[in-house]
């Protein structure tokens, strides 16, 4: 195997022999040999929207197979196994359909008749053929720049999937994702299609998030400014995490009357701060923090516990049996909610356990802070910036992860001034989500924008900004330091480089996929720096 798709890969270089994410050679074999054949699916869906041939159910099941391949999501060869069938028997489908409306297909193209083995061991001998990576003869910054477009696209098809759960789609994006796919095959691409691929990709995603947040906050109402308690209570419980809102919703609602109290973890924290949500008076707090503690956590918890995306790594046998996955997500061994989302196993689980036998008081923290939480002070935050009351802006945001030196993040918040706002997002902000940072003109320093799917309240906030200012993004006194983990914050960053935002610090390390080269590109372009410590960092922005 080769793995070199998350900043935890080994070395710094590529898992080769077992994933740091727990993920085994032969599920990496057929996560491969899934893109694979993907890739000859949209090969057929580029020629077929070319004779007017579209199919947006192909286009969902794309998406959902790339997800699929995203990290710690699905690790059960048997699912895997199923997808690249289903995959091949659909290509062929619409092969048909394609060719009896006029359109052309090289049938001799390897991806188009690719037929899979009939057991799991030949099908993951067929996937180490095809990794994408696996070209000895090509060049090796062309191959660093497909790696972006197809990380990218990872991102861009879980927002999407994400946003059709919530009844939002684009048949532009399933088009975008089946050209990158097909194209990225190719062999004698040039550096700057590949570049042009991959700003469109960020392009896309915009779109996607986009999708997303009208999904959100059309079902669930936009989050405000909202204290979640940290503590428990007594009684049943049920942990959820992971992103997925409607699935949280539908917890919420078949628990409702049965004595079970429900608990977020990791990024479903935000989720408190939504109207439709918080109305349950059984969404009891959040319990825990993301990376950092979760196997403890997990394994302490007195209750069943749902994932509804990917947000853990592969979970642990002390507490497997109480571990209840939804969607996508799936690993062996692991009880699985299906399709119908009767969450009964779980709810049944958590009854049977003994839950928390007393209230604990843990404190509380702010949530709800998006854009339309933000833009409705925005007067008195341009006058703050005005009469200087406030200095800088800095968004603090990104994945959480369990390799050293994520203290950065921790460190840099508690170094960075009492005159300066802190906006953050996604999982990293457990490095520091509960610290009190005060306040600037009754605004409280430490903005929660929400998950990383919330990355669009984001990019609107800092654009409504700059407009008020009469200025560009990158005019503001605004200042980016993302941490990354996998492929959803790829697409982000594709996205801001796609919008022309630059002078962004990345880390904890930069992705082993970007060569030096690359990444020259990327510094020339858009002035990419690594972090390097709390204290130099801060001394560099603020002079």
């Amino acid at each position: 195997m080769f793995c070199f798709q998350c900043e935890q890969a080994a070395k710094g270089t590529g898992c080769t022999t077992m994933g740091v994410c727990g993920k085994g050679p032969e599920v990496s074999s057929l996560q491969d040999l899934l893109i694979y054949a993907l890739q000859g699916l949209s090969t057929v869906a580029v020629a077929g929207r070319k004779v007017g041939v579209a199919d947006p159910a192909i286009g969902l099941f794309t998406c959902e197979g790339v997800f699929s391949t995203l990290t710690n999501v699905n690790f059960d060869q048997d699912r895997l196994a199923g997808l690249i069938k289903k995959t091949v028997s659909l290509r062929d489908g619409l092969l048909e359909r394609v060719r009896a409306a006029g359109g052309t297909v090289d049938s001799t193209d390897p991806v188009v008749s690719f037929t899979p083995a009939g057991d799991l061991a030949a099908m993951s001998v067929q996937g180490e053929a095809v990794c994408l990576t696996g070209n000895p003869d090509e060049n090796e910054d062309i191959r660093s720049l497909k790696s972006i477009l197809l990380f990218g696209l990872k991102g861009v098809a879980a927002y999407a999937d994400h946003a059709r759960i919530l009844g939002q789609e684009d048949d532009a994006i399933y088009a975008f994702v089946d050209e990158a796919l097909a194209t990225m095959r190719l062999e004698g691409l040039s550096a700057d299609a590949c570049v042009g691929m991959a700003m469109k990709c960020g392009e896309v995603n915009l779109r996607a998030m986009e999708l997303l947040d009208a999904g959100n906050t059309g079902t669930y109402g936009h989050p405000e400014p909202t204290s979640v308690k940290l503590g428990a209570r007594a009684g049943k419980a049920i942990l959820v995490s992971g992103h997925d809102l409607k699935d949280l919703d539908l917890i919420l609602q078949q628990t409702e009357g049965k004595g079970i109290n429900v608990y977020t973890h990791g990024e479903m924290l935000p989720t408190h701060g939504y109207p439709g949500l918080k109305k349950y008076a059984h969404l009891a707090g959040h319990y825990g923090t993301a990376w950092q503690n979760q196997a403890k956590e997990f394994a302490e918890f007195p209750g069943s516990i749902v994932m509804t995306t990917n947000c853990i790594q592969k979970p642990k046998e002390d507490y497997k049996d109480n571990i209840f996955t939804s969607g996508l997500v799936a690993w062996p061994g692991v009880n699985h909610i299906g399709d119908d989302k009767d969450f009964s196993p779980a709810i049944n689980r958590a009854l049977a356990l003994p839950g928390f036998a007393a209230d604990t008081e843990k404190g509380s923290v702010m949530v709800g802070f998006g854009r339309n939480a933000v833009l409705s002070v925005a007067d008195q935050v341009i006058g703050a910036v005005k009469d200087k009351s406030i200095r800088h802006f800095f968004l603090v945001g990104g994945c959480d992860g369990a390799k050293p030196g994520r203290d950065y993040y921790t460190r840099l918040v508690e170094q960075i001034p009492s005159d300066c706002m802190v906006l953050t997002l996604a999982c990293g902000k457990f490095r520091f989500f509960d610290q009190d940072l005060g306040t600037i003109g009754g605004i409280p320093r430490l903005l929660d924008v929400g998950q990383c799917n919330d990355a669009y309240s984001a990019i609107q906030i800092a654009v409504a900004l700059a407009g008020a200012f009469e200025c560009g993004v990158n005019d503001l006194p605004l200042s980016l330091i993302l941490s990354w983990y996998e492929q959803k914050a790829v697409a982000i960053l594709l996205t801001l480089f796609s919008l022309g935002i630059k002078d962004i610090r990345l880390g904890p390390t930069l992705p082993a996929f970007i060569t030096p080269n690359v990444l020259n590109v990327l510094v020339e372009n858009f002035a990419v720096k690594p972090i390097s410590t709390p204290e130099e960092d801060l001394k560099t922005i603020l002079g």
